[in-house]
């Protein structure tokens, strides 16, 4: 086949599910609104069901609910009908996916699902079906035809209740005021966690570990504070440990420019006195921020009275996976 048929079929592909994307919008209505109140006021957890592909998009359903504040799991109708039901409890909201609406598998539970008395929500192709008319709340999902050239595979059908399950995910997470915070705490293992939960306390470095010199200390002495802990800088404080500036590799460099005499001369003489500092507890994300902005490889933690609590180093926080 020639690349330009290729193209031409990839676009009539895309082309036709953004039609049925678009058709979606005037479904928004006050049935998705009844199906977003019975999930909001779930006491148990939004149990989704599906056969075949539809099954495929229910457990992505589920899983973009339970990490956006509504605990959700993925059911399978053939397991729930030997011993899987038992997994959904009076409690708990179902939501069935069908675009034909008479899967036989889900059919046979809505006798067991009634008797529950827990709320049936339905997105199915055919409003005119079984589960559609059983269903507490029924969203139609129909779509004018499949991508497939077939007519036969599940493609601008599934896509349609994809983007139906995603719309009812976000408008629960926005009426639960659902923040970034929570998002990470879902997530902690992944980047996004470790942006938004890792906080300056998690990495700096502490105690015995942070370079400190005394503003009367000789230049030789703050280098070699400097090679001990390791991080190109000293942070120079006073007796109470009070901030008063830093001292780096860069500021080094530039002091030797000005042949500045390291055995003799004062760290008071080339420290910078107006350094930048952060805050204990403020995100680790923040400080990687601050140092990228002024090109800093080390900031000092610094608390409300003005002590040294710690010091950040760009390696660090580069380790700890917060960029």
């Amino acid at each position: 086949m020639h690349p330009d048929q290729l193209k031409r079929l990839a676009s009539q592909v895309l082309a036709i599910e953004a039609q049925a994307v678009e058709q979606l919008q005037s479904r928004i209505d006050d049935r998705f609104v009844h199906a977003c109140d019975f999930m909001l006021r779930c006491q148990g957890r939004i149990v989704v069901l599906g056969m075949g592909k539809s099954g495929h998009i229910g457990g992505k359903i589920a899983a973009t609910l339970a990490s956006t504040g509504s605990p959700a799991f993925f059911v399978h109708p053939a397991e729930a009908s030997h011993g899987d039901m038992g997994m959904i409890t009076v409690q708990d909201v179902v939501l069935a996916l069908s675009n034909s609406g008479e899967t036989d598998e889900i059919l046979t539970l809505l006798p067991l699902i009634k008797r529950l008395g827990v709320p049936l929500i339905a997105l199915t192709g055919n409003p005119t079906s079984t589960l559609a008319q059983t269903a507490d709340v029924h969203i139609d999902v129909s779509v004018p035809q499949e991508a497939c050239p077939l007519g036969l595979a599940p493609t601008s059908s599934t896509t349609a209740t994809l983007v139906m399950g995603d719309a009812l995910a976000v408008a629960l997470l926005e009426a639960r005021g659902f923040t970034a915070e929570d998002f990470a705490r879902s997530h902690p293992g992944g980047r996004l966690g470790r942006r938004l939960l890792l906080l300056t306390d998690d990495v700096m470095h502490t105690g015995a570990r942070m370079p400190r010199s005394a503003p009367d200390d000789l230049l030789k002495d703050a280098l070699l504070e400097m090679s001990r802990k390791g991080l190109g800088t000293t942070v120079v404080v006073d007796g109470e440990e009070r901030v008063l500036g830093v001292f780096t590799d860069g500021d080094l460099r530039r002091a030797l420019d000005r042949q500045v005499d390291v055995h003799t001369a004062r760290v008071a003489e080339v420290m910078i006195r107006d350094c930048k500092t952060i805050a204990p507890g403020t995100l680790a994300a923040e400080a990687l921020r601050m140092m990228q902005q002024y090109k800093i490889n080390a900031l000092p933690v610094v608390n409300s009275i003005g002590k040294l609590a710690g010091i950040l180093n760009m390696h660090d926080l580069l380790r700890a996976g917060v960029l």
